[in-house]
C-alpha cells in the first residue's frame, strides 16, 4: 500500500488541532500558568476533557444532560486520538493527489482497526458513525460534509464552534453540526482557502473564497469576530438551477424567458439588481446561457462563481494584498485589462465600486450584450447606488454626467427579490428609455404583483405583463429574434396558489 507509509510531519497539518495546541485556553480545571508540580485539583466525576463551553453551561443541567454531554465529549476526543494515530500511517501528499473510491474503502478499514485497537466501548451505529466523521475529517471539510450532501440546503452560517445555522427551503434553522473547538473550525477554513492561494489568519481575518462546486465562502476570525470565528457559506447545488425551474417554481413566466433570451441574443447591456440572497448571481448565470457560443467572453468575480456553458470563456478572478499589503488586484483593475483581452462581452460578477464607470463605459465603446449585477431595493434605487458607486472611483463628475452615462449604457434592468416566506422571483423587467432633462425614463414591461400572504407565511401574487412595448423591439427583431407581440398584452402571466 504504497499511499499507506508512515509519515510523521502530516500530523501537523492534516489532523484537526487538539485544545492542547490552542495555547490561549488552559485545559479545565488548570491553573493558567502553573508551573508548580503540583498536580492540579482533580475535576468532578465525568467531567474530564469537557471543553469550556460545556463547563460554562453544566450549571444547573439536569443529570442526562450532563451524561449526554460527556458522551459526546468522549466521542470527539476518540475521534481526535484516532484520526491523528490514521495520519501518522498516511502519506497525505500522495493521498492528496489521487482520491478514489477504493482508496476511501482502504483507509475506511484502517480506521475501523484503529477503533478496535482503542478498546472502545462504541455500538455498531457509533462505529460506523466514527469512521464515517474521520473520513470526513480526512478527505473532506470535517462536520461541514453532512450538510454539504444535502442538495436542499441554501445557506450554511457557522457563528462559532457550537453554532451553526442552515438555510433549507427558504426556512432558517440551528442544525446538530457542532466543531469540537475554534482550532477545529480555523482548521476547516484553512482547508478551503488553501487551494485557492489565500490565507485568512490575523494579519488577513477576511477572506472570500469558493468551494469546487461553486457555492461561495466567507470567513472572517478574531481579532474581527469577537466570539470566534464565524463562516458562511452560499451553495450554489450539483444541479444548477435552470430557467425550466424557474418555470417551474413561478418565479417567472414562460413569456418572460422568452423575451429575456431575445434581449440577450440581440447584444442589450443588463443590468441584474436585488437584495442579499434573492439570487442575483443564479439568474446572471442563466442569462450568460443565452449568449451565442461564437463569441467570446470575459467574466470578472472577486470569488468564481459563474458556470459559463460557451466554449470560448476567460475567467479572472480578483486577488487579496499579500502579507505585507502589496499585490492586490481589483475588479476595476481586470475590468480595465479585460478591455484589451478583445471580448466580446464582458459579464461582471457584481459591482460594488469604482469599477462601476469602467463597466458603464465599456458599455457604451463596444461591448453590447455585457452584464452585471448591484445590490439595489428598486430600478429607480439602481440609478442612485450607480452615481454613488461611480463617485467612489475619484472623479468629480457631475450627477448629470453619471446619469447620461447610465441611461445611455444599461438597456434593460431585471429585478430580482426574495419575498416573505423564502420564495425568490423575477419581480421587476424594465426598459431604461433615456434621459428627460435630469431625470432617467424608464417603463416597466414586466412585474410582480404581490396579493398577500398565505397561511403557511409565504408571500403570493401574480406576474403581470404592464401592456408596454419595449422601444427597441426593432433591434430585437433586427437581430433575428422571433418575437410574438402577444407578449406585451396586458394580462396576468403566472398566479401564484394561495
Amino acid at each position: 500500500m504504497g499511499l499507506f507509509t508512515r509519515k510523521t510531519t502530516a500530523t501537523e497539518t492534516a489532523a484537526p488541532p487538539t485544545p492542547k495546541e490552542d495555547a490561549t485556553r488552559p485545559s479545565a480545571g488548570e491553573p493558567a500558568a502553573s508551573k508548580s508540580p503540583t498536580p492540579p485539583k482533580t475535576p468532578p466525576p465525568g467531567s474530564a476533557g469537557a471543553s469550556p463551553s460545556h463547563n460554562h453551561g453544566s450549571a444547573g443541567a439536569s443529570p442526562s444532560h450532563n451524561r449526554a454531554d460527556e458522551r459526546a465529549d468522549k466521542f470527539q476526543n476518540l475521534k481526535t486520538e484516532i484520526h491523528r494515530k490514521l495520519v501518522e500511517q498516511l502519506d497525505m501528499t500522495k493521498l492528496s493527489q489521487n482520491v478514489t473510491d477504493e482508496i476511501r474503502e482502504q483507509v475506511r478499514e484502517i480506521v475501523v482497526a484503529l477503533c478496535e485497537e482503542s478498546n472502545t466501548l462504541l455500538n455498531f451505529s457509533e462505529r460506523q458513525r466514527l469512521a464515517r466523521e474521520i473520513l470526513d475529517e480526512t478527505f473532506g471539510l470535517g462536520p461541514l460534509e453532512t450538510l454539504l450532501a444535502d442538495p436542499l440546503i441554501s445557506d450554511i452560517l457557522i457563528n462559532g464552534p457550537r453554532q451553526v445555522y442552515i438555510e433549507r427551503c427558504g426556512k432558517l434553522s440551528i442544525s446538530d453540526v457542532k466543531f469540537k473547538d475554534d482550532a477545529h473550525l480555523l482548521h476547516v477554513i484553512d482547508k478551503i482557502v488553501s487551494p485557492l492561494g489565500r490565507r485568512c489568519d490575523e494579519v488577513s481575518p477576511m477572506v472570500d473564497a469558493r468551494l469546487k462546486d461553486g457555492s461561495r465562502v466567507n470567513a472572517i476570525i478574531p481579532p474581527l469576530a469577537i466570539d470566534g470565528p464565524s463562516m458562511s457559506i452560499r451553495r450554489f447545488g450539483a444541479d444548477p438551477i435552470t430557467w425550466d425551474d424557474y418555470v417551474r417554481f413561478k418565479s417567472c413566466a414562460p413569456e418572460i424567458v422568452e423575451f429575456l433570451k431575445a434581449c440577450v441574443m440581440a447584444g442589450m447591456n443588463i443590468m441584474i439588481l436585488g437584495g442579499t440572497g434573492s439570487g442575483k448571481t443564479t439568474l446572471l448565470n442563466n442569462l450568460s446561457s443565452f449568449i451565442p457560443n461564437d463569441e467570446r467572453i470575459v467574466t470578472i468575480e472577486d470569488a468564481a462563481e459563474l458556470q459559463l456553458r460557451q466554449p470560448h470563456v476567460v475567467r479572472l478572478e480578483t486577488r487579496p494584498p499579500n502579507i505585507e499589503g502589496k499585490g492586490r488586484i481589483t475588479i476595476r483593475d481586470l475590468l480595465i485589462n479585460s478591455l484589451r483581452m478583445r471580448p466580446d462581452r464582458i459579464v461582471v460578477g457584481e459591482c460594488r465600486g469604482g469599477e462601476t464607470l469602467d463597466m458603464l463605459q465599456a458599455m457604451n465603446t463596444g461591448h453590447e450584450g455585457s452584464m452585471t449585477t448591484i445590490h439595489a431595493n428598486s430600478t429607480r434605487d439602481a440609478v442612485q447606488r450607480v452615481e454613488t458607486m461611480v463617485m467612489m472611483a475619484g472623479f468629480e463628475l457631475p450627477t448629470r454626467a453619471i446619469r447620461q452615462q447610465f441611461s445611455s449604457a444599461i438597456d434593460l434592468i431585471v429585478q430580482a427579490a426574495r419575498l416573505t416566506g423564502g420564495p425568490r422571483k423575477i419581480t421587476t423587467i424594465t426598459e431604461v428609455q433615456g434621459m428627460e432633462g435630469d431625470v432617467v425614463t424608464m417603463q416597466d414591461i414586466f412585474k410582480f404583483e404581490q396579493d398577500g400572504v398565505s397561511t403557511d407565511g409565504k408571500a403570493f401574487g401574480r406576474i403581470v405583463s404592464t401592456g408596454v412595448r419595449p422601444g427597441f423591439l426593432e433591434r430585437l427583431q433586427a437581430s433575428g429574434a422571433i418575437i410574438d407581440h402577444e407578449w406585451f398584452v396586458a394580462r396576468d402571466l403566472v398566479i401564484d396558489d394561495e
